[in-house]
């Protein structure tokens, strides 16, 4: 009888064990904000919360094994505008994700986008249920797909077109969804919508930008804990490589995604530059992103 103790403490200690080698890929933080719905019950946003982050964090969305370490740390918002009626709603989703640098404590993030066109239903007992043949809901297949959205820009950060098996998966969910009356899925409804999120980053014209995006983190920033002089001048040439990307597109939603994810933190980068790359990366940005041309020169202060 004595020896159960440890017995028990030896199978504790496997399934632990296995529960950290195991994990689940992606350690989202899930919010839902009701504050602009009025006269409802607001425990259904409770319920609501909770099954979105089971869904996100429970699932096994690629055949890799993770560590809790590993996990891709992410978060997402969805702002409910409107409750349209009983179980129906209207909302923004903001979705971002972080990867870590290497050999340092600091994420740099690799999305933040807000979708704005978000409806779906939801009520108290629902499942959240995701099929890869089929569609099942706006819910599901929305939050889904920002899933394989993650996925595919982790991967990419640190192997070159690493993330090409979940940019197609995002675009399985993008055709299941053509027949659905919800709006966000289709390629006439918007130029920057979840259609052309998946489409665009598999088209030849952007491979350019997929190169760049693993140069600047993983031969950038993943090299800067030995030589940040170094790290900093490829991430200048990844910039560099990004031309050919606004010369094919000017209003590409490619480059405003990657420039909404990494503004602030280029800023930051090229203020420590000697006055010669502060200056040549503060043109370039300019050009390839004049939309945010003022904010670029706190590089020069």
């Amino acid at each position: 009888m004595k020896l159960l103790p440890k017995i028990y403490l030896i199978l504790t200690f496997i399934v632990v064990s296995n529960l950290t080698i195991e994990a689940q890929e992606l350690n989202c933080n899930v919010q839902v904000n009701s504050t602009q719905v009025t006269g409802s019950d607001k425990s259904i946003f409770d319920v609501m919360q909770k099954s979105i982050y089971e869904f996100m964090n429970n699932r096994k969305w690629t055949s890799h094994v993770y560590s809790n370490q590993e996990r891709i740390e992410c978060t997402i918002l969805i702002n409910i505008t409107e409750q349209v009626s009983v179980g129906s709603f209207k909302a923004t989703i903001q979705v971002q994700s972080r990867r870590p640098v290497y050999n340092t404590s600091f994420n740099s993030t690799l999305l933040n986008h807000i979708d704005r066109n978000f409806e779906f239903t939801f009520n108290e007992f629902d499942q959240l249920d995701y099929s890869e043949t089929t569609f099942i809901s706006n819910l599901t297949s929305t939050l889904s797909f920002y899933a394989y959205m993650i996925l595919a820009l982790d991967y990419d950060s640190f192997e070159l077109n690493g993330g090409t098996p979940y940019l197609i998966k995002a675009q399985t969910i993008v055709t299941n969804a053509q027949s659905a009356p919800n709006t966000g899925w289709k390629a006439f409804e918007d130029t920057k919508n979840r259609y052309w999120m998946a489409e665009n980053y598999l088209k030849p014209n952007y491979a350019k930008l997929r190169e760049a995006f693993y140069n600047y983190h993983r031969l950038g920033f993943d090299v800067m804990t030995k030589d940040v002089s170094q790290g900093r001048k490829v991430v200048l040439e990844a910039l560099k490589s990004l031309e050919s990307v606004y010369n094919y597109d000017r209003n590409s939603f490619q480059l405003q995604l990657f420039f909404n994810a990494k503004d602030d933190e280029l800023i930051e980068l090229f203020k420590e530059a000697p006055s010669a790359e502060k200056m040549e990366a503060t043109q370039l940005l300019k050009q390839i992103n004049p939309g945010k041309a003022n904010d670029y020169e706190k590089i020069l202060k």
